[in-house]
């Protein structure tokens, strides 16, 4: 696919455990040609974790996209109006961001930023990062499986004996599910097998 001209909102939330993995992925958008901008929760704002620190996480979406981050729901809320955005990825989707998406809680960018999303009726793929994903996630992310405009990177489980309940998707299919969700389909096979899992 050709993404000169394209313009791809990339949104982190929480999965710290995922950003070394994600990060590579929107290099791959800029090096296609795609405009990134990039979209932050509030957790990635003000959370250092045992995975790096916030401001190194800010510091490398800038470089890597060479814009400002929208970092609040006031910034990400003319993304709708604007119609700016031709596929926005969510990745990683944290279970919390799951879970408030599927029923309709505005109250971070990165909803916010979905929600301008949706109201233009174009592509919104969330790569799920949730330890919960076969428990009380589980009803949130089958809602949103038959929700309109909405995809999902394949996932599978990534550590089935630890967390059995836990999901997670392959990050390096970000670029291949935006191409097919621009094309209205659905990247398959959707339930994959992770590799390297316990």
């Amino acid at each position: 696919m050709n993404w000169q001209g394209k313009t791809v909102g990339f949104a982190l939330t929480g999965s710290h455990c995922t950003f070394a993995e994600t990060m590579p992925q929107i290099q791959r958008f800029i090096d296609a040609g795609a405009h990134v901008v990039p979209i932050v929760s509030y957790t990635i704002l003000t959370t250092d974790t045992r995975f790096g620190t916030s401001e190194n996480w800010q510091k490398q979406l800038k470089e890597i996209t060479g814009n400002d981050i929208i970092s609040s729901i006031v910034d990400a809320e003319p993304l709708g109006p604007s119609k700016l955005l031709d596929v926005l990825a969510i990745a990683p989707c944290t279970g919390n961001t799951t879970s408030k998406l599927a029923n309709a809680m505005t109250e971070s960018p990165v909803l916010m930023a979905a929600k301008a999303q949706m109201r233009n009726h174009r592509p919104v793929v969330l790569a799920i990062s949730t330890n919960d994903g076969l428990g009380l996630n589980a009803m949130n992310i089958s809602k949103l499986l038959i929700t309109k405009n909405i995809y999902f990177v394949p996932f599978g489980q990534d550590a089935p004996t630890a967390k059995p309940n836990s999901l997670v998707a392959r990050m390096d299919l970000i670029m291949e599910t935006c191409e097919a969700a621009l094309q209205g389909k659905q990247l398959q096979p959707m339930v994959i097998e992770r590799f390297n899992y316990q």
